[in-house]
Formats: C-alpha cells, sequence, structure tokens
C-alpha cells in the first residue's frame, strides 16, 4: 500500500517542470507591445509588476524575474506557480480528456489534475489541448526540443492557418478518398479492397506532406504501407491509371508479364508538381508481412539520400520517408520497435520518418484495448525516441492538416522520426467478404448509425459559407465521371516528361525475362587485382598480429597459393 500512496504522489506532481515559464513570458511579451492582446486577468498582474517607464524588454525581464523570486510578493510567487502548474498539467495530461474516438466508444477518464476552475487560462488550454489533438510531448527530456513544440503547438493551435483555398482542397481530397472506395464497392461488390473507409483522411495527410514537403526542398518522397487503403493511395495519390486497377480487379493482366502480386500489395512510382517544384513519388511493394517494409522503407530512403547527397551537404531534407502502420501492428510487431530503435543511430539514421498510424480501433478483430496491449495507446513504444506523438481524431481533416504542417517543421528541424496516430474506424470488415458484427457488435452498431467524415466535413463548410450542397454534389459527380472514363483522377497534377536530376529511367528492364540466363564470370585477373586492393593498408596504421595473418593469407590466395575462403568472396 505504501509503495501504490508513493508512486500516486510522484504522478500528482510529476508535471512541476518549470515549462511554463516560457508561456508566461510570451504573454508578458505581448502584454509590453500591447496590452490589449492578452486576457483581463493577465493585464491586471501584469499591471501590478510594471512601471509605466520601462521600455528595454531585457531590463523588464530582470525586473519580472527579481518579482517573481522575492519574498516580499507572496502573492504574485503563489499565482506565478498556480499559472505554471495549470499550464504544465494540461501539456502533460489534456490528450486524455481530448476528443480522440469519432465513435466515442469509451467514456473520458477522471483527471483531477485538470479539475482547476473554469478561466481564461483554462478555457484557453483547453481549446489547445482538449480538442480533437492529443499531444504528447512532455516525455521528451532535451528542454530545447520539447520546449520548441510547446510553443509551435500554443502558436498554431491558437491561430487559425487553414483558409478557405485550402479548406476547399481539403474537401476535394476526401470527396477522391471516399469516392474510389465507394465507387470500387459498386461495381465490385464482394471484391477484396481493403477499404480505407473510417480513416479516409489519410489521404489528406499525404497530399498535405507531399505539398509542403515539396515546398521546403524535398525531391524524393518514399511511402510505404500495408494493404488497407492502398488502392486509394495508388489512384488518389500516386496517380495511377483507374483503368489498370479496374483490370486487375477484372483478373486482366500483360501477357508479358512472369510473375505478379495481388493489387493491394503493388508498388508504383509518379512525379507530381508542388508549390517548391517537381517531386518524385515512390510507394514500396509490400512484402506482405505488415511491417516489414518499414525497414524496407528506411533502407530505400537512406540510399537515396547517399545518391542525393553527392550534390546537397542536406540530403536528409531532399528525401522524406513516410512509413503508414496499422494500430494492432505498430504495438504489436517487433520490427516496429527494432527499426525504431535504429532510427537515431549513424548507420541507419533518415533524417527522420513520418509515421502515420491507421488506428482503427479493432486491429483484426478485438476493439477491447485490454485485450490488445498493456499500453495506454498503440503508440507507446514510439516514446522510447523521446520524440513527438499526435493522436487526431480521423472527422477532424482540418487538425491533421494542422499537424502534418508541425511533424514536418519538426522532422526537419531536429531529424527525428515523429508519429500522427490517426485514430478513426474500419466501416466494413477486415475485408469486404466479411461480416464485422459477429465479433462486434457494440462497435459496429455505432458505426453503421455514424456520418461518414466527408458528410460531417461536408456540412461544416456549408455552415460557415465556404462552399453550397450543390458545389459538394458537382466535386462529387465530377470525379465519379473521371472513374467513368478511366481517367486519371489524382488531385495534383502529375508530371509525365520531367527529367530530374536523380530520376531513373528503368524502361532497358521491362521487357527482360528474369529466367533468361545470364554469364555471371569475371576474370581471374579482375579478382586478383581486388583482393590486392582489399589489401592495402596505410602505412603508418598498426594493425593487430590476427589481422596481420588474415591479410597475408589473403594476399597468398590472390597468388593462387591458397584456397579462396568465405570471408574473402564475400568481400569480392
Amino acid at each position: 500500500m505504501q509503495q501504490k500512496k508513493s508512486m500516486a504522489e510522484l504522478w500528482q506532481t510529476s508535471f512541476l517542470n518549470g515549462a511554463g515559464s516560457y508561456y508566461i513570458e510570451e504573454q508578458y511579451e505581448k502584454f509590453i507591445k500591447k496590452p490589449e492582446s492578452v486576457p483581463a486577468e493577465w493585464q491586471d498582474y501584469f499591471s501590478s509588476i510594471t512601471t509605466s517607464d520601462e521600455a528595454i524588454h531585457s531590463d523588464i525581464r530582470e525586473q519580472f524575474k527579481l518579482i517573481s523570486s522575492t519574498t516580499t510578493q507572496p502573492v504574485i510567487t503563489k499565482q506565478v506557480s498556480e499559472t505554471t502548474d495549470i499550464a504544465n498539467a494540461y501539456r502533460l495530461l489534456g490528450h486524455r480528456l481530448a476528443n480522440l474516438d469519432p465513435l466515442q466508444l469509451h467514456a473520458k477518464p477522471n483527471v483531477p489534475e485538470l479539475d482547476a476552475e473554469s478561466s481564461d487560462l483554462t478555457n484557453r488550454l483547453k481549446k489547445i489541448y482538449c480538442r480533437n489533438i492529443g499531444f504528447e510531448f512532455m516525455h521528451i527530456t532535451n528542454s530545447n526540443e520539447r520546449n520548441w513544440v510547446q510553443n509551435r503547438i500554443e502558436d498554431i493551435f491558437v491561430n487559425n492557418e487553414i483558409d478557405e483555398q485550402d479548406k476547399k482542397h481539403i474537401l476535394e481530397t476526401l470527396i477522391a478518398a471516399e469516392g474510389l472506395e465507394k465507387y470500387l464497392g459498386a461495381k465490385y461488390p464482394g471484391a477484396k479492397r481493403f477499404s480505407l473507409e473510417g480513416c479516409d483522411s489519410l489521404i489528406v495527410a499525404l497530399q498535405e506532406l507531399i505539398s509542403k514537403g515539396g515546398a521546403n526542398g524535398a525531391k524524393e518522397i518514399i511511402i510505404a504501407m500495408a494493404h488497407r487503403g492502398r488502392l486509394g493511395v495508388l489512384v488518389n495519390i500516386l496517380g495511377k491509371n483507374p483503368s489498370d486497377l479496374f483490370d486487375e480487379f477484372e483478373g486482366k493482366h500483360s501477357q508479358d508479364l512472369e510473375s505478379g502480386d495481388v493489387k493491394y500489395h503493388q508498388g508504383f512510382s509518379s512525379d507530381v508538381e508542388t508549390p517548391g517544384g517537381n517531386v518524385h513519388l515512390s510507394l514500396a511493394f509490400n512484402p506482405s508481412h505488415l511491417e516489414v517494409v518499414a525497414p524496407v522503407l528506411c533502407g530505400s530512403a537512406r540510399a537515396r539520400q547517399e545518391r542525393v547527397r553527392r550534390k546537397y551537404p542536406n540530403a536528409t531534407a531532399k528525401v522524406i520517408p513516410i512509413s503508414i502502420h496499422g494500430d494492432a501492428a505498430f504495438a504489436g510487431q517487433g520490427v516496429v520497435m527494432e527499426t525504431l530503435n535504429m532510427s537515431q543511430t549513424i548507420g541507419y539514421s533518415v533524417g527522420g520518418t513520418v509515421h502515420i498510424i491507421v488506428n482503427n480501433q479493432i486491429g483484426f478483430t478485438t476493439s477491447n484495448v485490454h485485450d490488445a496491449r498493456s499500453t495506454l495507446y498503440c503508440s507507446d513504444v514510439a516514446k522510447m525516441l523521446q520524440v513527438p506523438i499526435f493522436h487526431v481524431n480521423a472527422d477532424d481533416p482540418e487538425s491533421l492538416v494542422r499537424v502534418v504542417r508541425l511533424c514536418l517543421e519538426y522532422r526537419n528541424k531536429f531529424n527525428k522520426d515523429v508519429v500522427i496516430d490517426l485514430i478513426g474506424y474500419r466501416r466494413h470488415g477486415h475485408n469486404e467478404a466479411d461480416e464485422p458484427a459477429v465479433t462486434q457488435p457494440y462497435m459496429y452498431r455505432k458505426i453503421r448509425k455514424h456520418p461518414t467524415a466527408i458528410k460531417i466535413y461536408t456540412e461544416k463548410l456549408i455552415a460557415e459559407n465556404v462552399i453550397s450542397a450543390s458545389q459538394a454534389d458537382v466535386i462529387l459527380q465530377d470525379y465519379k465521371q473521371a472513374l467513368d472514363a478511366k481517367e486519371n483522377t489524382v488531385v495534383r497534377n502529375l508530371v509525365s516528361d520531367w527529367v530530374g536530376e536523380f530520376v531513373i529511367d528503368w524502361t532497358p528492364y521491362f521487357v527482360k525475362d528474369w529466367r533468361t540466363p545470364a554469364d555471371t564470370t569475371v576474370p581471374i585477373n579482375k579478382l586478383k587485382e581486388l583482393i590486392n586492393k582489399l589489401n592495402k593498408m596505410p602505412a603508418d596504421l598498426k594493425l593487430h598480429s590476427i589481422l596481420v595473418k588474415i591479410l597475408q593469407s589473403r594476399s597468398n590466395m590472390a597468388q593462387g597459393t591458397q584456397d579462396l575462403d568465405w570471408g574473402c568472396a564475400e568481400n569480392l
């Protein structure tokens, strides 16, 4: 019992780390410049500690420090302390009260630390930390990094950065995401397609990552994902022609193909326009075993960065890897943890991977989190990297766009991974032939009553007078007509004839039969030359005696007086 009490006491005070001083200082600076720009309670407080002749910022800051620490001002000191406590409580625990689950499957927990009396400050903190995004960043021990994330959150999510043009583009992207899924469902009923419905806003996130990534100078964006939602990514993001997808559903394929794979494992590449220039997109083929594609993605990104590094020192900014996961797989497959663990090592770092968890809250058949894992969130394994994790309600694409922008900023600034936990649901079964209500009747009663993301967002924009219902219908009909005509539907413009610096022409390999015999022999003199080069060491380098013996043996191998061993053969 004593141990439990001790842990409870520690938990209640764990957020008192002083990070709120930056928020107070920010409010103080605003007050000095323009008093009415801060709430009335802050105006009263700052007025009580500011004299009329103060004008130099450094003097004001020093006086603020002096007053907040003096023993002659106990009331002021207490107010500063309480304000810091409240702010840090919301930064640490606000995600527990955030509206993250579109289905509202579980009641929100009681969080005593957030029971402070309502005030202008607490209302503002709730608006930032307890709406449709759950922020987890207070576990980051590097104070500069943690404070940067905190300041960006409290700037971005107070100042609305989503303009009408952005909103219309989000709507178009959602219509494309849902439109393709419903079109395929009607055209090929019962066929497996592993629908994205319920997490449609993934397509919005990818569009924003590509747009903003390109605007920030990226030249290549590499994507890896499992099967769910893959068809929508192929058609709506990479620009795969719908006619090719329809042929695959109908069992048609080119006669010169000697091998193949199911349509929801296939890779693709294309080039698209962005505000910062053309960007090459590549979707890795899926090696079938779910998260095994994660290290494949990192290897591909690292290789591309090494190629780019010959010309650009900031190679990590030029090539961005995006890894898309399932919730149960992210929490349950060891390859995820292994890949995360290598992410900051010298030999394997790619300057940060953007992780998006398509969290449909069910994995395969289990929706009760206590049966699925031992952590609060499926993303908790990523906390070992001390990187920010953002939980986003999939029914709120605008919040998702804000999070994506912040993630790119963080990744490019700190060259570390960042995680988006996109919490939605799965409208159909594991595949479209399954009946999910057999194992999850309660969850699917809720899903069948729940409006789609496109319906929710369209009604929001109509209420804001951004778009009319008839205009939304026109966008949807135009999209359906493009599918009927088997025309390209990618939201951004494709580039068909771009010859970029690092674009590779694969056409010479397209007509080759992989079964054709090939001469793989190497001239003996070439092998001898290579061994001698491998054996060459700097004259001033003193080698270990065992290494001296190995090099002597390999010299003998080059001369033909000793048989080649496996170690030398592998080097060759």
